[in-house]
């Protein structure tokens, strides 16, 4: 009986190492796999993270630029407004603030100021300012010297500083004053910070003009830097290795390491720049690890499983010739229970993972989504605290302006909602190839509320085939739907209103937009700054002037006609893709 008991344990000790083996191969195999995973995973979700960061960066490069672009017109034009050059003339400046707080709600300016030859504050859309005396400050000393409109940062007393457009109004061959148009580019900083990013923008000097980090403005960027560094080279290493695969750093911020991004933002030598961590790479890397570690231990319970089995079956038949086999049996069974507890705790956990996940994929669409948003919903703040305003002046007509502002706001944001994918790529340079439907489309779907709002009858013709053209889509799309609320105008007073939108394809790309109104009285002067029809507080006559100068910046003209069974037309040309890019080689 001894010999058979030693053969049989003999037998059985030989059997364990196959599982022993396995379970040793297994363990190597997870600890490559995990090796393997971690590179790969960093590698590519840390380009991953950085081509995020780069289009977010052109996102808010291409906003600085449009705001920009979309001021850099208004201080030429308002130096030909005949009643500011009458004011000026006279010193009667008594209708002059309120001329411009008009031009400030139609253009959507940050303020607006005029200044006489001694840089003196006669009128401005801010009453707290008139009388102030601004002669030394750059935007009134550069203005005089220079014919054309100047752009200054001028840095006021208390620290804040001021973007103005300026522009001398001369008046028979004489300056007579000065028309200065504040750039409100402080509510960037603000969207911006909505992200884990830390954004600055630095002039051609070097000096932080622009940053979602208030201490940082002013300094230059080496000095921002060490300015909220760690304390030592030694506490930046003990940092950065914490974790037990570091990450490439770009620099450190408060001794954490993240990746640094640089743009031009294409004005006066302005560079963007954004900081971004590495805590977003590192969660979703260690996400992905944790189910790979989950995954075998669960194969090597699997494992357990198995041998157990096995083993159980061996000692049911050996019970019987030996109390150590029964008791290694007992001790195997509750080796399984606790396998199969094991394996219930990691089921759990995969869940809770899975869930965790799910989270974190809404959470940033929710942030894209409020990033989108934020620049409509600062504009609303603005006209309800400008309607309020109006309406305890008792100026309810203007106040309703700013309410139908406002709905406008609440359409283009549900228009963000859907087309958020459309809009996320834009950015980088303001020129680009694209297919004129795709922007007569984008326009008609924004003004299309509106229009059906007044039962207008909507049609349009496109071609099959894509017409490309090269412009900026925003300025497009804007000269668009400025024609769209012409049309709207324009057809007040007829019962059955339609407007017909037309695309066609010859040697120029032409835009046709027709109404059924009333036409047009006086084509002569219908692009003149400050002409209008509409009754006065509807407008001041500055939105075909803007559309016709930014159709000329395009390369293309915008032309009007009176149909022939009634209406107005206008057509909007602008030359075909090839064609523009062989004047631009010319």
């Amino acid at each position: 009986m001894s010999r058979d008991g030693g053969t049989t344990s003999a037998g059985f000790g030989q059997s364990a190492w196959p599982v022993r083996v396995f379970m040793i191969a297994v363990i190597a195999v997870a600890v490559i796999v995990v090796w393997w995973t971690n590179q790969l995973l960093t590698e590519r979700f840390t380009e991953s993270t950085r081509s995020r960061a780069e289009v977010r960066l052109a996102l808010y490069s291409g906003n600085i630029q449009s705001e920009l672009r979309r001021a850099q017109i208004v201080p030429q034009i308002l130096a030909r407004d005949p009643s500011l050059i009458g004011a000026l003339n006279s010193g009667d400046f008594s209708q002059s603030s309120r001329r411009l707080i008009e031009y400030r709600e139609e253009i959507g300016a940050a303020g607006l100021s005029l200044l006489d030859t001694d840089g003196r504050v006669v009128a401005a859309s801010e009453r707290s300012t008139l009388g102030a005396g601004n002669r030394s400050l750059p935007y009134f000393v550069e203005a005089i010297r220079s014919n054309e409109t100047i752009f200054t940062t001028s840095e006021l007393e208390s620290g804040a500083l001021v973007f103005a457009y300026s522009r001398k109004i001369e008046d028979s061959g004489g300056v007579i004053g000065v028309i200065v148009v504040e750039v409100d580019l402080r509510k960037f900083e603000s969207s911006w910070a909505g992200f884990t990013d830390a954004v600055m923008v630095a002039d051609s000097s070097g000096r932080i003009i622009l940053t979602t980090e208030r201490s940082w403005r002013g300094l230059t960027e080496e000095d921002a830097l060490e300015q909220r560094s760690a304390p030592s080279a030694i506490q930046r290493a003990i940092r950065a290795t914490q974790d037990w695969s570091a990450l490439p750093a770009d620099a450190y911020l408060q001794g954490e390491a993240v990746m640094r991004q640089e743009t031009r933002v294409g004005f006066q030598g302005w560079r963007m720049t954004s900081y971004t961590t590495y805590a977003g790479v590192r969660e979703r890397v260690n996400a992905f690890i944790a189910l790979e570690i989950m995954g075998f231990a669960i194969l090597l319970a699997l494992g357990f499983y198995f041998v157990s089995r096995k083993a159980r079956s061996r000692l049911v038949f050996f019970q019987r010739e030996s109390a150590e086999l029964r008791a290694l049996n007992a001790a195997l069974q509750r080796e399984i229970a606790e396998r199969e507890k094991a394996e219930r705790s990691l089921e759990v956990a995969e869940q809770t993972l899975q869930q965790s996940s799910k989270l974190a994929i809404l959470g940033e669409m929710s942030a894209a989504v409020s990033h989108e948003l934020n620049q409509p919903l600062a504009a609303m703040k603005t006209y309800l605290a400008g309607a309020k305003l109006l309406l305890q002046r008792r100026r309810p007509d203007e106040a309703l302006s700013s309410f139908q502002r406002i709905d406008d706001l609440i359409e283009r944001m549900g228009a963000i909602t859907r087309q958020l994918k459309s809009y996320a790529r834009r950015g980088g340079d303001a020129f680009e190839t694209l297919d004129a439907r795709a922007a007569v489309s984008s326009a008609l779907a924004m003004m299309e509320p509106q229009l059906r709002q007044r039962g207008m009858a909507i049609s349009s013709s496109l071609p099959r085939e894509q017409v490309m053209v090269v412009a900026d889509r925003l300025r497009l799309e804007q000269v668009l739907i400025n024609l769209f609320r012409n049309a709207l105008d324009a057809t007040k007073s007829i019962p059955e209103p339609d407007v017909r939108v037309t695309l066609s394809v010859g040697d120029d790309v032409v835009i046709t937009v027709r109404d059924n109104g009333v036409g047009i009285e006086d084509l002569e002067n219908l692009f003149e700054p400050f002409y209008t029809t509409k009754a006065p507080g509807d407008g001041v006559g500055l939105g075909l002037a803007i559309s016709s100068g930014i159709v000329n910046d395009l390369g293309g003209r915008l032309k009007a006609r009176n149909g022939k069974s009634g209406g107005a037309a206008f057509e909007i040309i602008l030359p075909l893709a090839d064609q523009a890019a062989g004047q631009a080689a010319e």
